[in-house]
């Protein structure tokens, strides 16, 4: 017959059990080693040249397309390259600045993309 513990005498932890020779143990808090750091992609300039062929509305439809711009930062974006000649559009990584020169140069605008340094 087994005996059922008494119900006033407390019960004994893993660790006590671990001192005197038992089986159970307490589970360690298991470390997981560190991401490693992701150095950031260097970024890059898109820039919107100004041309005459394409109309003013059809350049700020373009941006908003191909863009996270608001219509607001179109709009001046649009008027910024019109009346400078360009203007910087947004910055981001290579890969992305070149999907958008591609983008824009299929809307037939002119959009080139440098080294952000």
């Amino acid at each position: 017959m087994s005996e059922k513990p008494d119900q006033n005498e407390p019960q004994r932890d893993a660790t006590e059990n671990a001192n005197q020779g038992g089986t159970a143990t307490r589970a360690r808090p298991q470390t997981r080693p560190a991401p490693p750091k992701l150095d950031r992609l260097p970024t890059y300039r898109v820039l919107l040249h100004n041309d005459d062929i394409n109309e003013m509305l059809d350049v700020v439809g373009a941006i908003l397309e191909l863009t996270t711009l608001n219509r607001t930062k179109a709009f001046e974006a649009m008027m910024t390259a019109h009346q400078r000649g360009m203007c910087l559009l947004l910055l981001t990584h290579r890969e992305r600045a070149e999907l958008y020169e591609e983008q824009f140069r299929a809307k037939r605008l002119i959009v080139t993309i440098e080294p952000n340094v």
